[in-house]
């Protein structure tokens, strides 16, 4: 698949305790993003944070804390995440989503340059 160089990042702010379809939403959100062909997708579990009730999340010891903040990435065309969105309205509740323009510059996996120069 190749990606064009203007593309959309997707951004899901959710907690990590937040479910659908009888599984964490991270892990539905990612099944579905692959069912649906998207680029890829990556999840990032955050060891400090708050959303709109003011909660501070924590994975500090002393203070042991569910519902981590779970960040999830998807980057593709334009096209492709607006396809996406009705998918995702239906898997959530709570949450932000937002969408940033970005540039890609590589995507594939072809030599990268350090590799290309041991050979030499």
């Amino acid at each position: 698949m190749k990606l064009p160089e203007d593309a959309l990042l997707l951004r899901i702010f959710i907690g990590e305790d937040d479910e659908a379809e009888g599984r964490p939403l991270y892990e539905a959100i990612v099944l579905a993003a692959r069912e649906q062909g998207l680029a890829g997708a990556t999840v990032l579990r955050g060891p400090l944070g708050f959303g709109r009730s003011s909660r501070l999340h924590t994975a500090k010891i002393l203070r042991l804390s569910e519902d981590l903040p779970i960040v999830i990435e998807i980057v593709d065309a334009a096209e492709r995440i607006e396809a996406f969105l009705p998918t995702l309205e239906r898997l959530m509740g709570s949450g932000l989503v937002t969408l940033e323009k970005v540039r890609v510059l590589r995507y594939g996996d072809g030599p990268s340059a350090a590799s290309t120069a041991s050979r030499g």
